[in-house]
């Protein structure tokens, strides 16, 4: 036994000893969090024959979570107009595109920004060098210009305990998009500032959250909301989901598609007129048809696919193998089979090459194709040469975040998170508690990835009074989901936008000191 004791005391010595030598043990190091980056250049353009003089920021920001700890750099550039010291009588415009996914140099190469890509229109571009000019439709004449990239997108990227998860989802990136605006809204000293918010396609659904978010998380009203081409309702915006209504929506469209293409045996004269003959039908026939499903008679359904045939151009029989309900990635690919072309989806004005002639869905957009490459050249090669920014960096200009992308939304006045988001609900509550908000939707005939009659569904569905909905502008062009690639539509849309910017913040008509 006593051997027994001593050999457990010198274990216990042993172990003891052992412990002691042992080093103590160092604190998780916090992920290292980069500081805020950015490159100010000064330059001039004349914009409408007026000579405006400007200063660019291109960087980014870094932002904060609700614990202030940094998770996130946030990409962006800023267009500031000169001679404004008092900045509560200069407007101030944050924008963003959509995706979800995607940058922001559509809308700022396209449309916003001093600097605009040419490209033909409804044609495919040619290689470079492309045609690059000061763009004489900026809107940074009547106010200064923030345009967003979502995390994920451009140099916008998570940092320190942030991940990706944090950011790719509608409420996630509601939250983190209105934190940012917060942000430099602060660091600018700009809460004084008449505020407009834009945003394109998928922006509209952020736009909406956006709105309604700052207002009650951050205490920022906005002056003024624009939906350029807005997705902001699930339900109406994918067909083919075993799901009637978006195929109700999508047929003014197809309808379009197949007018503009002459792909029908009676042409209408006018473009709007039609327009309104298909709505009425899509409302009025089309929609009680697809309610009945198998209750519809044979002598009503023989009447709808009459009327399909001879407003979108494709056959009867294809309506009918269809059960009525033919998806618009189905009808790009149908309408013009025969010319061996596929119609664009974002713009179905244009047309390219059909790759498989047996094919019942698109493997390419001809739009996208048309003008990615030279959006993309022009966008790197001013943001590297004429801003001095990002050389060193990877800009993404699809941040291939769908996949990841959690649809859920806690909508305003619903107890659980629904699966389909909508947040043009959100979009008439900040509509309610700031009344004196405006709304402006500018909207493309031939926009396949966002209907007109969906937009026109979702708007008009909104909960808003009377009082609020004179605060709502509509404005159509003839053209698609980018509608300012149409030299006719560009110069609408400037004229359309300043003179909203304008009745919103109550800004004079001339904006220069």
């Amino acid at each position: 036994m006593k051997r027994v004791a001593l050999v457990l005391s010198l274990l216990l010595v042993s172990v003891s000893f052992s412990l002691a030598q042992e080093p103590p043990k160092e604190k998780a190091k916090e992920p290292e969090v980069p500081e805020a980056k950015s490159s100010v250049t000064s330059h001039q353009i004349t914009v409408g024959g007026e000579s405006v003089s400007y200063e660019a920021t291109a960087g980014y920001l870094i932002v904060n979570d609700s614990k202030e700890k940094p998770v996130a750099k946030f990409g962006y550039t800023a267009y500031v107009r000169d001679g404004f010291d008092d900045k509560s009588k200069r407007p101030i415009t944050f924008a963003f595109n959509g995706g979800p996914g995607s940058a922001s140099i559509w809308l700022h190469m396209g449309v916003l920004g001093p600097k605009i890509v040419i490209t033909p229109d409804a044609e495919f571009a040619p290689p470079p060098p492309y045609d690059v000019r000061d763009n004489e439709y900026s809107i940074i004449d009547v106010t200064d210009l923030v345009m967003i990239d979502p995390v994920g997108t451009g140099y916008s990227r998570p940092v320190g305990e942030g991940k990706g998860a944090d950011f790719w989802g509608v409420d996630q990136d509601i939250d983190s998009v209105s934190r940012f605006i917060k942000a430099y809204v602060t660091e600018n000293s700009r809460w004084s500032s008449p505020k407009i918010l834009l945003g394109e396609s998928y922006g509209g659904m952020r736009s909406g959250g956006v709105s309604l978010e700052l207002l009650e998380s951050h205490g920022m009203a906005l002056n003024g909301v624009v939906l350029v081409s807005p997705f902001m309702e699930m339900a109406t915006g994918f067909d083919g989901l075993g799901v009637d209504l978006p195929h109700v929506m999508f047929l003014p469209t197809l309808a379009a598609t197949a007018w503009y293409h002459d792909a029908l045996d009676q042409r209408p004269e006018s473009l709007e007129a039609f327009m309104e003959e298909v709505k009425a039908f899509s409302y009025d026939e089309f929609a009680p048809a697809l309610l009945k499903g198998s209750r519809l008679g044979e002598a009503e359904r023989t009447a709808v696919l009459a009327k399909l045939s001879r407003y979108t151009g494709v056959s009867e029989d294809y309506w009918d193998r269809a059960n009525l309900r033919a998806r618009h990635g189905q009808f790009v690919k149908e309408l013009l089979r025969e010319r061996k072309q596929t119609v664009g989806r974002i713009d179905s004005r244009y047309a390219g090459r059909s790759f498989n002639l047996l094919g019942e869905s698109m493997n390419y957009d001809p739009q996208s194709a048309a003008v990615s490459a030279a959006f993309t050249s022009a966008f790197l090669d001013y943001y590297h040469n004429d801003l001095e920014f990002g050389r060193d960096l990877e800009y993404n200009v699809s941040g291939g975040i769908w996949g990841q992308w959690d649809w859920a939304h806690r909508a305003p006045g619903v107890g659980f998170p629904l699966p389909f988001p909508n947040t043009s609900i959100d979009l008439a509550y900040a509509m309610g508690k700031n009344p004196h908000m405006k709304l402006l939707v500018q909207q493309g005939y031939y926009d396949l990835a966002t209907p007109h009659l969906a937009t026109e569904y979702y708007i008009e569905h909104m909960d808003l009074l009377p009082a609020q909905r004179e605060n709502i502008t509509f404005e159509y062009y003839e053209a698609g989901h980018m509608m300012y690639l149409h030299p006719p539509s560009l110069v609408k849309y400037k004229d359309d936008l300043a003179r909203f910017i304008l009745a919103a913040t109550g800004s004079p008509a001339s904006l220069s000191q």
